[in-house]
């Protein structure tokens, strides 16, 4: 049984891009699906499905995105912020910024799952979840 599944969602694209994977399936669940719906909007991930009828919340099916011509994955580097053990909340005006304003970071707000720029534009703050670049 996992304790993080957040963490477990960010190893399972990191291992899928690192063996050269095209796609990789991940258990949903709501943040998952969050997080996979702002990877794809900014541009990280090349498409996503979610497909409700296997397991008890369904699975996430993921196309990698890697570059034409260096075959690169696009995502640089994925990590955890906040921890199960170790949670880290941040008001609007102390979010940080991910690599100097290249990457992002995704926050859990009380008004959803957003980046670090929407959570500073809509001033909310939250719970720091993870880093993409």
């Amino acid at each position: 049984m996992v304790t993080d599944s957040i963490a477990d969602y960010l190893t399972r694209i990191r291992n899928a891009q690192q063996a050269k994977h095209k796609i990789v399936e991940i258990p949903a669940s709501k943040m998952k699906k969050s997080i996979t719906e702002i990877l794809y909007d900014q541009g990280f991930i090349l498409k996503y499905k979610f497909d409700d009828d296997a397991g008890k919340h369904g699975t996430i099916l993921i196309a990698i995105k890697y570059d034409g011509k260096t075959k690169e994955p696009v995502i640089k580097k994925l990590g955890r912020l906040s921890k199960p053990g170790l949670r880290k909340y941040v008001k609007s005006d102390e979010i940080p910024r991910a690599i100097n304003g290249l990457g992002i970071n995704i926050i859990s707000t009380s008004k959803g799952v957003m980046t670090d720029k929407q959570a500073v534009k809509e001033n909310v703050g939250g719970e720091l979840i993870c880093y993409v670049h």
